[in-house]
């Protein structure tokens, strides 16, 4: 027959009642359809697969000080809490302009907000590189207020096949737009020692980046290659087995998380990105634009703080953050990913 009755196709049985694997976690990755699971998780204090929290929400609402009628920029749209809520502040009166290289959680993202009734009258969503702010500005005009999470999110982290975590087996890729650029295993495969160690002082402040460095160039050389996440986990494992038995499993994870992040920033030119940004940005802005920066590590904060700092002495920004402000110890017990950021912010004369 033509037209034969499809079979019913039953949904794969997993064996226990919490799976570990992140295609395995349906619950988490369809927040629509199992919203109690997904609170459940979220009240544990972790983040639900295939999700990513928001974080410093008020503060950063309280920041920018948005009202219905103006127009904005949410420069990293990730998984779009920031830009629902900078929405929601608009009241369907005014534009949001929001920006994402990630071609894979782009478009998801969209339908999400598209469902919520956030359409092009409201909502422009573009490919781009944030440090491109400039020719988002041609386009929108003036912008009264800027916001820039510079987070990586968390679908992007915990989905394996996106190479950003040690915690699971998958390939060492780590670029934001996979699209574009080499992949991290790619630029492990040409880097000199020297430059290595740099780059893991540079942007991760890694103590054992000398040694961590001569151990993978030397696996490099024997012809050896570090393709996955699990494999440079495993080098920088065996590297750091001079550590006391006591504290080395906690050494080897901190040295971990600091090794994919420097490999992240580089494989991205994130430094670059940010710091052509950060010139840009004051250009972008009308008199009175409000500004709001999310950091998660001291090289970024360093250059948001050099930069807010000149401008002002310069008479560009009228008023600058005094001190970094932090996210608040409940919020913090609540989404351990919320520990380490800083927030930093700044007013156009």
């Amino acid at each position: 027959m033509d037209n034969q009755e499809q079979k019913h196709q039953r949904r794969v049985r997993y064996k226990g009642t919490h799976p570990k694997a992140f295609n395995e976690k349906y619950k988490e990755l369809q927040p629509e359809k199992y919203a109690d699971a997904v609170t459940k998780v979220i009240q544990k204090g972790s983040t639900p697969a295939g999700m990513h929290r928001s974080i410093c929400v008020n503060e950063i609402l309280e920041i920018l000080q948005i009202t219905p009628g103006q127009t904005g920029l949410d420069a990293t749209l990730g998984y779009g809490g920031h830009t629902l809520e900078m929405l929601k502040c608009l009241d369907s009166k005014g534009h949001l302009y929001s920006l994402d290289i990630d071609p894979i959680e782009l478009p998801r993202t969209r339908e999400r907000l598209e469902r919520l009734g956030y359409d092009s009258n409201i909502l422009t969503i573009k490919q781009m590189n944030f440090s491109d702010i400039d020719q988002v500005a041609l386009e929108s005009g003036p912008l009264n207020f800027v916001l820039a999470d510079l987070g990586v999110s968390s679908m992007q982290i915990d989905n394996p096949e996106r190479g950003f975590s040690f915690k699971s087996e998958g390939p060492l890729d780590l670029r934001l737009n996979p699209d574009r650029g080499i992949s991290a295993a790619e630029r492990l495969k040409t880097i000199s020692q020297n430059e290595l160690q740099g780059m893991l002082l540079e942007n991760a402040d890694e103590p054992y980046s000398a040694e961590i460095s001569r151990a993978i160039i030397a696996e490099i050389k024997k012809g050896r290659e570090i393709s996955t996440t699990t494999s440079l986990q495993q080098v920088i494992k065996d590297t750091l087995k001079f550590i006391p038995e006591a504290t080395r499993n906690d050494a080897v994870k901190k040295s971990c998380q600091r090794c994919f992040q420097a490999l992240r920033i580089d494989v991205n030119n994130e430094f670059e990105v940010l710091y052509d940004f950060l010139e840009k940005l004051p250009a972008t802005l009308t008199e009175g634009g409000r500004v709001a920066i999310l950091t998660f590590h001291s090289g970024e904060d360093r250059l948001v703080k050099k930069s807010f700092k000149r401008f002002y002495n310069q008479g560009v920004y009228k008023e600058i953050a005094p001190e970094a402000i932090r996210p608040s110890a409940a919020e913090c017990s609540s989404n351990s990913r919320a520990r380490c950021a800083k927030l930093r912010w700044a007013i156009k004369s």
